[in-house]
């Protein structure tokens, strides 16, 4: 499937939802997936919508993954994908076999999720040990397969992280990248990657990483909580204008 095939307002929805997903990742660090997705899943099918925003995300990122390569904690990145490479098939399956209105329920009731906790100020609260992070690598893999969303987990737990803001922006940026390499030939394993779509992709490439650099841009760490909120409130009206009862 290519953009050609969609309608002139679903590409230029699909561009806008790709520029403001580049936006929030510019100056947060995550949220691409639960901005563009739900707009995604509601004119392409679910592993088509997979594919476009991991092309989009290979490239979009690229301008600030320099930085966050020197800023990043190692350690924790390598269990981090330890744990996605375990249960990313699994996702991946479980999707395979899955009705496309519940892709897209998935994809906005955990960005809905994730929000609410944030909001409600639930946090982990005890230590950062290896085996937790090896867990959340693993949720995190099988949201990946499942839902394209990697991010809620890892963002959850590391709320809890004793490192510096830079340094857990800079992780979850890098992880985030990772999730999507890996992803790619995962699909093309279980035979769901197509060549349109990466097309598709690749069109979208481009607002996406423009929403980087502008995002990037706009970053001011003593601004953390102004960024914060607009990125929740983002996510908020894409998650739930991508639920099927709107149909």
């Amino acid at each position: 499937m290519t953009l050609a095939g969609l309608a002139g307002p679903d590409i230029a929805w699909l561009a806008a939802a790709a520029l403001v997903a580049g936006t929030v990742r510019g100056f947060s660090g995550f949220g691409t997936a639960m901005v563009y997705l739900p707009v995604a899943g509601q004119v392409l099918p679910p592993f088509v919508a997979i594919a476009t925003l991991l092309m989009m995300d290979l490239l979009g990122p690229l301008p600030n993954l320099r930085r966050g390569w020197g800023e990043m904690h190692r350690p924790d990145l390598l269990r981090l994908c330890a744990g996605l490479l375990a249960l990313l098939p699994v996702g991946i399956w479980v999707l395979s076999r899955a009705d496309p209105d519940l892709f897209r329920y998935a994809v906005s009731l955990v960005s809905l999720l994730l929000l609410a906790a944030l909001l409600s100020g639930l946090r982990y609260r005890g230590a950062l040990v290896p085996p937790l992070v090896y867990a959340t690598g693993g949720v995190s893999g099988f949201l990946m397969g499942v839902s394209g969303l990697p991010g809620p987990p890892v963002v959850l737990f590391y709320m809890a992280s004793p490192l510096p803001a830079a340094a857990i922006r800079a992780t979850v940026l890098v992880y985030l990248f990772l999730t999507d390499l890996a992803m790619l030939p995962m699909l093309a394993l279980f035979g769901q990657l197509s060549g349109g779509a990466l097309l598709a992709g690749l069109a979208l490439a481009a607002p996406n990483l423009l929403g980087n650099v502008l995002g990037a841009r706009l970053f001011r760490p003593e601004r953390e909580r102004v960024y914060r909120v607009v990125a929740y409130g983002v996510i908020a009206l894409s998650a739930v204008a991508g639920l099927p009862v709107w149909d």
